[in-house]
């Protein structure tokens, strides 16, 4: 693959992921789960936070406003709230 088919695909990757994120298409459980923020580990969030738009992109492990689904009943059980953290105007 040379370097204009490469940003071609990162460009057409990148849309595909906007249309599925603006449609609520990637923050919807599974019937038997629910978001659970401060458990997911780096890079293996489930969606955006106020500091970035995708999955896959939180910097820390256990980051408070960091998500991922869980099953049902097992997010604070796991260290996780139900509930997003209070963030300020600049997403802290």
């Amino acid at each position: 693959m040379n370097k204009r088919q490469a940003l071609v695909a990162a460009a057409l990757a990148g849309v595909c992921a906007a249309n599925a994120s603006a449609s609520g298409q990637m923050d919807l459980p599974k019937g038997d789960q629910e978001k659970c923020y401060g458990v997911a580990k780096a890079g293996q969030n489930d969606c955006g936070t106020a500091l970035h738009g995708c999955a896959g992109q939180a910097a820390v492990d256990n980051d408070p406003a960091e998500w991922t689904f869980v099953a049902k009943g097992t997010c604070e059980k796991a260290g996780g709230k139900a509930t997003p953290p209070k963030l300020d105007k600049q997403g802290q």
